[in-house]
């Protein structure tokens, strides 16, 4: 089986992080993510997050570094998450939800009180070690 490609956005304001809740209807429904979508055959993945982050959220991003990738498998088939740490650039409009039930800025230890979509808790633990890295030059 193969995998489906989808970036995410670690978005980062100050200390805080955006995560999107996914709306009722759809798979996961009600669960907290990282916001981002499938790549579309063709695009490169710099260029799928920030046209997904326009669609979803309707602001701008630039794009800081990028994580290491990860696979999750669900009964529906494998995603490779393909993680961004972002930053909304200086003329960007405010994050708002078009696609998604709510959003929210929070610190990395309110994020682990959510309930994370299971592929995006790969995520978490790639930022976190990168930022221990950082830390540490």
């Amino acid at each position: 089986m193969t995998s489906i490609p989808v970036v995410c956005a670690i978005l980062r304001r100050d200390d805080r992080f955006l995560l999107a809740q996914r709306p009722e209807g759809k798979h996961l429904a009600l669960k907290w993510e990282f916001p981002g979508g499938k790549v579309e055959p063709g695009e490169d993945p710099e260029a799928a997050i920030i046209r997904e982050i326009k669609e979803e959220l309707g602001c701008d991003i630039e794009i800081e570094a990028a994580l290491p990738r990860s696979s999750h498998t669900y009964e529906r088939g494998t995603v490779e998450m393909i993680p961004f740490v972002c930053r909304l650039t200086s003329t960007s409009a405010k994050p708002h939800p078009h696609e998604h039930a709510a959003i929210e800025w929070v610190t990395m230890e309110a994020l682990k009180n959510y309930d994370l979509a299971p592929a995006d808790w790969p995520v978490v633990e790639a930022f976190e070690k990168a930022e221990d890295l950082n830390d540490k030059l």
